[in-house]
């Protein structure tokens, strides 16, 4: 592994004249985004991906991929004078997106669903619907930056604007498909972006930005409950097998978690070490022994030659969170491996361990679980 070669910050704007795919879910960040394309001389055709069932119920997809955020986003597509299509993708979100996120928390690992929409659905079959339609590009409203290098390639940066950067969500990218995607807001901070859309008019400008998972309503938990059967459990301590209360199903819970958990001694702090649900066990103990000092991921991808990894990365396990140091120990196409320079919290199995060098996104993988020797039961 060595070290890669930086690019510059400012890409070269692609060939103008160019059909692109845009993708609008009726919020200001993909509104703004059509606006940007079609000033800059790209011929753009606005389309908005159809997630939602036919039974769709009245409190899910309400903020954004809704049935009233597909007519914004056609109201815009009219505002920019650009053509607008809804494009049914309900059989692949369901199959992506829906599916997997319920089987992960059956598994006792803790899912992130837009990682998969991203991977699976948007960067990989509109890509693919963009050719269909003769578009050259797919361009959307995260906040990456494309960075095109001298020598032809293209790579993925974090946005400019600190608070909104998305790369987290995008490191299972296809890598061929890097050099089609474009994000005319990467290198703008969300107050201008909401001033673009005002200065412009259109209709999304002051619309609140959608935090919740599109197809739960309320909380996850409650989610998971409708889909999954509670199987009631046992408590016990990582140290010495005790057991110290019940739980209601693994698939309730998430490592690190320290309340809700109906321990007997409902005073003394106890954090969720472990979740095994083929003995149907939740695993409790101290502070410490939610300490990773490293983490093993798989299904791993990769936006640069596995040859160029880097040793010394910075790597993201949350989205909210900074990335720290650490150093790869391992990788081949499968998974890689790696020691965090100091130990981390609760790195929850399921999540996206996701590996940068400075502003550059290298990839990433789903964290798979520690190997822990566990007291006889």
């Amino acid at each position: 592994m060595t070290a890669l070669t930086t690019a510059s910050p400012n890409p070269t704007t692609p060939p103008t004249g160019e059909r692109v795919l845009c993708a609008m879910s009726g919020g200001v960040d993909s509104s703004v985004t059509a606006a940007l394309l079609k000033d800059a001389g790209f011929h753009v055709v606005g389309a908005m991906m159809r997630f939602w069932p036919d039974d769709k119920r009245t409190d899910t997809f309400d903020s954004c991929c809704s049935p009233d955020a597909a007519y914004e986003a056609r109201r815009v597509a009219e505002q920019v004078g650009v053509p607008f299509y809804l494009l049914d993708y309900r059989e692949q979100f369901q199959r992506h997106i829906v599916g997997p996120f319920l089987e992960e928390y059956a598994q006792g690992r803790t899912p992130n669903p837009c990682v998969n929409c991203n991977t699976k659905v948007k960067f990989d079959e509109l890509v693919k619907k963009a050719k269909m339609l003769g578009c050259r590009y797919v361009a959307t409203g995260h906040y990456v930056k494309r960075v095109d290098t001298a020598d032809g390639g293209v790579e993925f940066w974090r946005g400019d604007d600190p608070q909104k950067d998305q790369t987290y969500f995008l490191w299972g990218t296809p890598r061929d498909a890097l050099p089609y995607i474009l994000f005319p807001v990467g290198e703008l901070e969300k107050p201008r972006v909401r001033e673009i859309a005002e200065e412009r008019g259109l209709l999304t400008a002051r619309k609140p930005e959608s935090q919740n998972i599109c197809f739960v309503p309320g909380k996850v938990q409650d989610f998971v409950a409708e889909h999954l059967p509670q199987a009631t459990g046992l408590i016990r301590e990582i140290a010495t097998g005790e057991v110290v209360g019940d739980h209601l199903g693994t698939q309730f819970y998430t490592l690190g978690q320290k309340r809700g958990m109906g321990l007997y001694q409902s005073h003394k702090v106890r954090h969720i070490v472990h979740l095994d649900p083929k003995t149907n066990t939740v695993w409790v103990g101290d502070y410490e022994d939610c300490l990773w000092g490293g983490l093993r991921a798989s299904g791993a991808n990769y936006l640069c030659d596995l040859a160029d990894l880097p040793r010394e990365v910075e790597v993201q396990v949350r989205y909210r969170t900074k990335p720290v140091r650490a150093t790869v120990t391992h990788a081949d196409e499968h998974g890689f491996e790696l020691q965090f320079h100091e130990p981390q919290f609760a790195v929850a199995p399921g999540q996206s361990a996701v590996l940068y060098s400075g502003p550059r996104l290298l990839g990433g993988g789903l964290i798979d679980d520690h190997a822990r020797d566990l007291p006889a039961i």
